[in-house]
């Protein structure tokens, strides 16, 4: 697989679930996760999952879609369900975003699918505009790593800048503008944006820097402000590595905090608040330092932010109220050995989905109480099985292919 190829956009053949012919969208309340199989036999699908609590089939498996594509490494979604009803979702190993059409849930449909734009490689994060268009981070300039095993083998003896770009893209998986991450300020370092947060009230954006490989991985310690209105970079900034010195590694997760400052989660589990960003002098501030490294996706829920920590296979959750100095009010392990990784809110029902992206694993939703921030299991939310959550253990999906599901971005329609 090239990187480099035009963008292309395919209507991909796609097996779904039987249902009773209707020409109008079907009503409800679901969960979309983005799959695929671990074993890179079978083809990255989106499944489909009753999460209405009020329904007799909460829990369970009602209708998927497979695209073409032979799984590699199935990874991000969207963090929100856009209003549109497309939703971007990304093989990044494999380099191919597929825009999927979920406005009649038990039908979905792949529309669309891209690649590289605008001379840029390897997108990762997309989060909606007010315009409704997508702006994505893609972690590469195209031609600098000529295919992925130049991604895995080798990049890391290079000591000049590695960087990519933010991209605008209309739903149709077009590029509508694009802009370098690139600053003649930090030559040497690891400029490969990873995650992002809109805040059009003030005019910015701001990007987190980390590496998906190995290639910049240790010098990712920076975060760039963009303006949103023309995509110019406004400024790179050094992270805070705090008082042990690591928590400012390999930046990922950016969310807008209750107070209106940008927070981070880092890789190596720390969470930085950036603030002034309206300033020519933005700052950031190590302010917590969960357990353990490797921590995934955070979700602010209300004042709460809930962040996935590995290291106690489950969750942390921090009362955000007075942003400078989070408060941890309560922990949630799910097993001995659950590796925790994506998380996304529900304001529907209140429920959090999480996702481990490991292989047969259950996808579980969550309950926050908001008043004391306590986390539980849903018990109610359960497959065939009886089991509470949803197996991706080996099964016979509604697409038609057997096998064991490897999930990892999930997000609930409207």
């Amino acid at each position: 697989m090239k990187i480099g190829a035009l963008v292309r956009t395919i209507l991909c053949a796609a097996s779904i679930v039987a249902a009773p012919a209707s020409s109008k969208p079907t009503g409800g309340h679901y969960l979309f996760v983005f799959t695929g199989d671990q074993k890179s036999v079978g083809h990255d699908f989106l499944a489909v999952i009753d999460a209405d609590p009020a329904s007799p089939r909460y829990g369970r498996l009602v209708s998927s879609v497979e695209t073409d594509q032979v799984t590699v490494r199935p990874h991000h979604t969207e963090y929100q369900m856009p209003a549109s009803g497309l939703l971007f979702s990304s093989d990044f190993d494999a380099d191919r975003t597929f825009v999927f059409d979920l406005r009649d849930p038990l039908r979905p449909k792949v529309v669309s699918s891209f690649q590289d734009l605008a001379g840029y490689a390897y997108p990762h994060s997309f989060v909606r505009l007010p315009n409704g268009n997508v702006l994505a981070t893609f972690q590469y300039r195209v031609g600098a790593l000529p295919h992925h095993g130049d991604v895995m083998q080798g990049a890391a003896d290079r000591s000049g800048a590695i960087t990519g770009g933010l991209v605008e893209i209309d739903d149709t998986g077009k590029a509508v503008r694009s802009a370098s991450s690139a600053d003649p300020a930090f030559a040497k370092a690891a400029l490969e944006p990873y995650s992002l947060a809109v805040l059009p009230g003030i005019d910015r954006v701001v990007s987190s820097n980390s590496a998906m490989h190995d290639d910049g991985l240790l010098r990712s310690t920076t975060a760039q402000i963009w303006r949103l209105s023309d995509l110019k970079l406004l400024k790179t900034i050094r992270l805070d590595p705090g008082e042990d010195l690591y928590g400012h590694i390999s930046p990922e997760e950016v969310r807008v905090g209750p107070d209106g400052a940008a927070y981070i989660q880092t890789l190596s589990c720390g969470l930085q608040r950036i603030s002034g960003l309206d300033t020519p002098e933005p700052k950031a501030k190590l302010v917590y330092t969960f357990p353990g490294s490797w921590c995934g996706v955070p979700t602010i829920a209300e004042h709460y932010l809930v962040q996935s920590v590995p290291d106690i296979h489950g969750f942390v959750v921090l009362d955000m109220r007075d942003g400078e100095h989070p408060r941890e009010v309560s922990r949630l392990v799910i097993s001995a050995d659950y590796a925790a990784h994506w998380t996304g809110f529900d304001p529907k029902t209140g429920r959090i989905v999480i996702t481990s992206g490991r292989e047969g694993d259950r996808t579980y939703l969550l309950k926050l109480d908001q008043m004391t921030g306590a986390l539980t299991i849903d018990t109610a939310f359960r497959d065939e099985d009886g089991v509470p959550g949803l197996s991706f253990a080996r099964r016979k999906w509604p697409h038609g292919w057997t096998g064991a599901g490897k999930p990892h971005g999930a997000v609930f329609s409207h």
